[in-house]
């Protein structure tokens, strides 16, 4: 397979404060985000599409809630370790989309300095970023200003000469059955058959087949 596809989702809730960070971006507001980590939802989110383009996992599987090495921790680290992660090494960032849903703060005049951070952190141009911003029309949790949400979605492309590449083609041929590679018993009797019949057009023995 070429492409794979990977989608992520993360929410955390809202709490008075004096701003948040998103994108690895700080944005003051009169809000802060209830997490373990920073609570960047932006990164969380394309962490997971990251790991599940890969059938890695999710990032609560990595990066417990629970393990106090994470408390606080930034989430742009998280996402330098996802992309060194093994699953991730035959696979290269085509590009990623990103959605954010919040009430507030009002993300427009920050959206290109998010991208230009996002762009940084995963090695892709700029034009290979897509984020953008909505409100939820107040409704839900996010709506009532109790949450702020993100969604992500990336593509990514198999490298070229991947030692891994030449591996999974080997693992291919052998699962393959002898009739789909033209290797049975009757695909070489008829192959013999042909040479045999060739060598008795100019006066020689036909040969016993192999078994």
């Amino acid at each position: 397979m070429t492409f794979r596809v990977g989608i992520g989702y993360d929410i955390h809730r809202l709490e008075k404060g004096d701003g948040i960070i998103l994108a690895n971006v700080r944005i003051p507001c009169p809000y802060r985000i209830v997490a373990h980590s920073d609570g960047d939802v932006v990164l969380h989110a394309i962490c997971d599409a990251l790991l599940g383009a890969a059938a890695a996992g999710d990032l609560g599987e990595h990066f417990p809630d629970d393990d106090q090495a994470h408390a606080g921790r930034d989430s742009a680290e998280f996402v330098a370790e996802v992309l060194g992660f093994d699953a991730l090494k035959p696979w290269k960032l085509v590009n990623v989309d990103v959605n954010v849903v919040a009430q507030a703060p009002r993300l427009g005049p920050h959206k290109g300095t998010m991208r230009i951070r996002l762009a940084e952190l995963l090695g892709i141009p700029l034009d290979c970023v897509g984020l953008k911003a909505r409100t939820n029309e107040g409704c839900d949790a996010v709506g009532e200003l109790r949450a702020i949400q993100a969604q992500a979605v990336v593509l990514l492309q198999r490298r070229r000469n991947n030692p891994g590449t030449a591996v999974l083609q080997r693992h291919r041929r052998i699962a393959t059955p002898a009739a789909a590679r033209g290797t049975t018993k009757t695909g070489r009797q008829r192959s013999g058959q042909r040479e045999g019949q060739r060598g008795g057009q100019q006066g020689g023995k036909l040969r016993d087949l192999p078994p």
